[in-house]
């Protein structure tokens, strides 16, 4: 990509003078951008489709109660790289943000409807409903856009195999550790009594049982068994045999719910899978971008104004990702989701530009050579 600089050394109290600065270098192009504090910290990672507009609008905000003010007189120096498109703009801010993690920038979410199914980690995981993963998060299913479905189907889910759905920092007492931690055989919330825990708060499960309890949700969440589905049918049919109709509709109910969630995870992956292809993006400027992209993330890019030897590296790196194996049942990469969902959201609001990429079979020097690359 075009990486242009642009630095404003100039203090923060002096807002005319960084404001003129602004209007004389900044061009009206896609760009991202940074406000570095007087420590040199970069606090915050903007882009902008049109970038002078962009940075002339933090001055017209009110101080204090804008954010964008508040930013603004946080800062003493602006920074910004030019790149090729909109497109290149959303994803070097994502990728800055996450490598700099400016204090400004909150949680990083492209799509705020999207939730996972997530599995913590520590002594005794938790199945739960969530955003974005987080250092507490071993793996992450998704995304699904219905909060109120996923949190009813892993409620069930727990609900049959005894996991745990207390909050992280409730004390874990395994059985056959009572030498650590004394005989507490009281559970601390009533999901125990019912039927529905396993009891690790209480040293009424070992942490073996109560592992494989957990690798059979894993399992159902990347369609490896459907055990929890079984049981429900199971139980469904006995309280029909049984003439309580009631009982059996809420099983109906129950069974329902699994249903819709093993659906649902298997379309998220399948979602994923497909965004593997080649995406050209035409540049704002006519420096047109070729994107290779793999399961929602983008390996490389190429320039249509490229030389040989980087025109053979981005064919060798095509070449590598068409001999690898198609998405297989798993959790997501837990390092790549902000920018799968990134990648899932721009071809949703951009129909269009999936008529602009092509399977790896057709990124072939002929193919490329009637795109426009050198």
């Amino acid at each position: 990509m075009s990486r242009r600089k642009r630095s404003l050394p100039a203090a923060a109290a002096d807002l005319p003078a960084l404001r003129a600065r602004v209007g004389t270098l900044a061009e009206n192009r896609p760009a991202v951008y940074r406000m570095i504090d007087a420590e040199g910290c970069i606090i915050y990672i903007g882009k902008a489709k049109r970038l002078r507009a962009r940075l002339l609008a933090y001055f017209r905000a009110p101080f204090p109660e804008d954010k964008a003010a508040r930013i603004l007189h946080a800062a003493r120096t602006i920074e910004w790289d030019y790149v090729p498109s909109e497109f290149a703009a959303h994803l070097g801010e994502l990728r800055q943000i996450r490598r700099f993690r400016p204090r400004f920038n909150v949680q990083f979410n492209r799509d705020r409807r999207a939730v996972f199914v997530k599995i913590s980690r520590g002594p005794a995981p938790r199945v739960y409903v969530g955003g974005l993963a987080t250092r507490e998060d071993a793996r992450c299913y998704g995304p699904f856009t219905s909060a109120g479905r996923a949190t009813e189907a892993v409620r069930t889910l727990n609900d049959l195999l005894g996991l745990r759905d207390c909050e992280r920092h409730i004390p874990i007492r395994y059985a056959g550790q009572e030498d650590l931690f004394g005989d507490g055989r009281q559970a601390l919330c009533m999901r125990q009594e019912l039927g529905l825990c396993a009891g690790p708060c209480a040293a009424l499960v070992t942490e073996l049982d109560y592992r494989r309890r957990l690798e059979t949700a894993a399992a159902f969440l990347e369609g490896r068994t459907i055990q929890p589905i079984d049981k429900v049918v199971h139980l469904m049919q006995a309280a029909a045999a049984a003439a309580e109709f009631e009982v059996a509709a809420r099983w109906r109910e129950k069974f329902e719910q699994l249903e819709w969630l093993l659906a649902a995870v298997s379309r998220a992956r399948a979602a994923v899978g497909l965004l593997s292809f080649v995406y050209r993006e035409p540049g704002a400027y006519g420096d047109d971008w070729f994107y290779l992209l793999r399961h929602g993330v983008v390996r490389a890019g190429l320039s249509a104004q490229a030389t040989p030897l980087e025109r053979a590296a981005f064919d060798a790196e095509v070449a590598r990702a068409a001999a690898e194996p198609e998405l297989a049942p798993g959790p997501l990469p837990l390092d790549r989701i902000d920018e799968i969902l990134l990648m899932m959201s721009w071809f949703r609001k951009h129909p269009e530009a999936l008529r602009r990429t092509m399977r790896y079979a057709e990124w072939a020097p002929a193919a490329a050579d009637r795109s426009g690359v050198a």
